[in-house]
């Protein structure tokens, strides 16, 4: 067996609008309905679906909002991204390398409004 990459994550949340708002004001993601009732934010070829806490089907009853922890990718340096965020009120919780999945990153992390942990890294 071989799995080559993701196709998309989940996020629950208590408050499908407040996330979406963030992620598009905040971050610049797109926003949509994939379906009825069902939204998602896009960025690049990637794509995480939001899972409203209150519809939840019950194959997702254990995902729980604010338990997110994710790292994204970009080519701006970090260190503008950071001070672009806290322009607009995030909090950076912390700065700094690391390993990343192919190699040595630079990442910052905050955390959005359901309290998932958001890192944004930079490959070195």
């Amino acid at each position: 067996m071989e799995i080559s990459g993701f196709d998309h994550i989940v996020v629950s949340c208590h408050s499908v609008s407040a996330i979406t708002d963030f992620y598009r004001d905040v971050l610049g993601f797109r926003v949509g309905e994939e379906r009825p009732g069902k939204w998602a934010i896009w960025f690049g070829k990637n794509k995480i679906s939001l899972q409203d806490e209150a519809n939840k089907p019950e194959l997702a009853s254990r995902t729980l909002p604010g338990t997110g922890n994710f790292c994204l990718l970009s080519t701006t340096d970090v260190g503008e991204i950071a001070a672009e965020l806290r322009a607009k009120g995030v909090e950076i919780l912390a700065e700094g390398e690391r390993q990343g999945a192919t190699g040595p990153i630079n990442s910052i992390y905050f955390r959005d409004p359901e309290g998932n942990l958001v890192e944004i890294a930079n490959a070195l």
